[in-house]
């Protein structure tokens, strides 16, 4: 909730038809991913008030898109994933072992 994340600004990873960038995967986002992302020209760490975006930092929790993490992952920057807070959506797009394996809330 704070920040305010999700397709629908609800806290929640859920998302409908109109989000085409699969916002199902709840990251817990380090330096390495926000690099990456500002890299490949998502900068999630630039406050945009305009928005209501205050810019992310080291440890926030951020619905992030399936095939942005994926690519983050390819690239060695993905950030862990609250497995609990995930949409189950993700797994027509990622598999769950590749998930649990950058879990950090199981067991």
């Amino acid at each position: 909730m704070d920040p305010l994340t999700g397709f629908f600004r609800t806290g929640c990873c859920d998302a409908d038809s109109e989000d085409i960038g699969k916002h199902f995967v709840c990251a817990r986002v380090d330096n390495a991913f926000l690099q990456y992302s500002l890299s490949q020209g998502n900068d999630l760490i630039t406050p945009r008030p305009e928005f209501g975006f205050a810019g992310l930092k080291v440890g926030d929790q951020w619905c992030v898109c399936a095939n942005r993490w994926l690519e983050a992952l390819n690239a060695g920057s993905a950030p862990a994933v609250l497995l609990t807070s995930t949409n189950a959506k993700v797994l027509q797009l990622i598999d769950l072992a590749t998930l649990k394996a950058h879990a950090v809330d199981i067991n």
